[in-house]
């Protein structure tokens, strides 16, 4: 089978972020082949882990990858105190007499957001809202190209890797079934707070699990790649849970103007025109402005945010909300039916190599500092549970189509559920068992069909 027909019929997507299907994303041909092994957010420990457990699959993979995009430039990137992935790939790649290369960035935030990625590697600025081969280059994180080496042994996307990190007695790496529900893996970890919330990925960018009935309904999903646990009284909770209406009250009596939201944008760095600070100075009279040309002009440039965080959990001194701000005036740009013009050659402004995030003192601010161990896990613990709850929206796009019904006896592999026309991605079983229902939204099978 052809490399994207593999990768089609077993369900491939980006396994962080939004879950892009990867075989639409690869219909292309680029310069370069980029793979993100930077673990774009803090205190996440799945891409580490794989880039010493699979270091030459990897590299193999990344290879045939290239190959079929006819990239002469495989590079992997990885951070520059990723010593132990270093050395791994390294020697994989010696071992392979690989044309795969390695590229070492430094430790800021966000080093894994692909347009920052391609600027550090590559020096070229991805346009405004445009993608990475608009300057010749296609990105995937490490989790998706193993995916793609599974594909091409045949193998679905019905299992997943994921750490477990945060206020607990160890870190611990999990593969388990697409569908496990999030509490089932988590009583297998040392929980240390009796009162705790979960955050589904990292703390910048991840869903915010923080009450207990959210934490049974989660389960794990084809971009599910790290469980953080926190205290139910953490910073992080309190401040996600902060009504709209108090965010931009405080942004209409607090913001100092100090533009430090803008100056550490990440995209305002590679050269996007996106200026928070402008937003949080006119966004208590947002209603007000009807006019849509005026409004274009002063909230145009939300329209470039890549709600990464950095300006409200790392820049803004008086502990404002930049980022929801230019979240709630993209919505309103959509409302308007307002097309923003876009910047299509966009060149990095000078100050994008020196005001970088460091990591360290970003998980200080977000006072994770104690749970930054710095002991990487090597051990993998597997299981299957009883019972698997399987979305049927995991992806960018149209969900898929169920093929199955309630009472079917599925095994692990089986295709569950179609993609749509379109952009979408199949879905496939982890589990030996029976279907005990079927909705709009999920497909349920248990291991011993308890519901029948």
């Amino acid at each position: 089978m052809e490399l994207l027909e593999a990768v089609e019929a077993c369900g491939v997507v980006g396994a962080g972020g939004a879950g892009f299907p990867t075989h639409i994303k690869l219909k292309a041909q680029s310069e370069y082949f980029l793979v993100n092994a930077a673990e774009c957010e803090p205190l996440i420990e799945t891409d580490k882990y794989l880039c010493r457990s699979q270091a030459q699959r990897l590299v193999d993979t990344v290879g045939k990858i290239a190959a079929h995009l006819n990239a002469d430039k495989p590079v992997i990137v990885l951070k520059d105190h990723y010593h132990e992935e270093i050395k791994a790939v390294e020697e994989a790649i010696k071992e392979l007499n690989s044309n795969v290369t390695i590229f070492k960035i430094r430790t800021f935030y966000p080093a894994g957001d692909e347009q920052s990625l391609v600027e550090q590697v590559t020096r070229r600025s991805v346009p405004e809202r445009g993608l990475p081969l608009d300057v010749g280059c296609v990105v995937s994180n490490v989790g998706t190209v193993l995916s793609v080496a599974d594909a091409l042994e045949g193998k679905p996307v019905d299992w997943k890797y994921l750490s477990v990190t945060g206020d607990v007695n160890e870190i611990k790496m999990f593969h388990v079934p697409v569908g496990t529900p999030v509490l089932k893996i988590l009583e297998k970890v040392n929980i240390r707070p009796k009162d705790y919330s979960v955050i589904m990925g990292g703390p910048m960018m991840g869903k915010m699990l923080s009450d207990k009935k959210a934490i049974e309904e989660a389960v794990v999903t084809k971009t599910t790649g790290n469980l953080l646990v926190i205290p139910s009284d953490h910073y992080l909770v309190r401040r996600s849970n902060l009504p709209l209406r108090t965010m931009i009250r405080q942004a209409a009596s607090v913001c100092i103007q100090c533009r430090m939201c803008t100056d550490l944008c990440p995209r305002y760095l590679i050269g996007h025109d996106v200026f928070p600070n402008k937003v949080m100075r006119n966004v208590w009279r947002e209603e007000n402005i009807t006019d849509n040309d005026s409004y274009l002009e002063i909230f145009g440039s939300a329209a470039n945010c890549c709600s990464c965080g950095a300006c409200e959990m790392f820049s803004c001194p008086m502990g404002l909300s930049p980022r929801r701000m230019n979240e709630y005036i993209k919505g309103k740009l959509r409302q308007r039916g307002i097309d923003v013009p876009k910047n299509t050659s966009p060149q990095a402004r000078s100050g994008v190599d020196i005001h970088k995030i460091p990591t360290e003192r970003l998980i200080a601010r977000l006072g994770l500092s104690e749970y930054d161990t710095h002991k990487s896990p090597n051990d993998l613990i597997e299981f299957e549970p009883e019972e698997c709850i399987i979305p049927l929206s995991q992806h960018i796009g149209k969900p898929a189509s169920a093929v199955v019904s309630k009472g079917d006896s599925v095994n692990k592999g089986d295709l569950v559920a179609k993609a749509a026309e379109g952009l979408s991605a199949n879905i496939h079983c982890g589990i030996d068992g029976l279907v005990t229902d079927v909705t709009d939204t999920k497909i349920v099978i248990s291991k011993r069909g308890d519901n029948l």
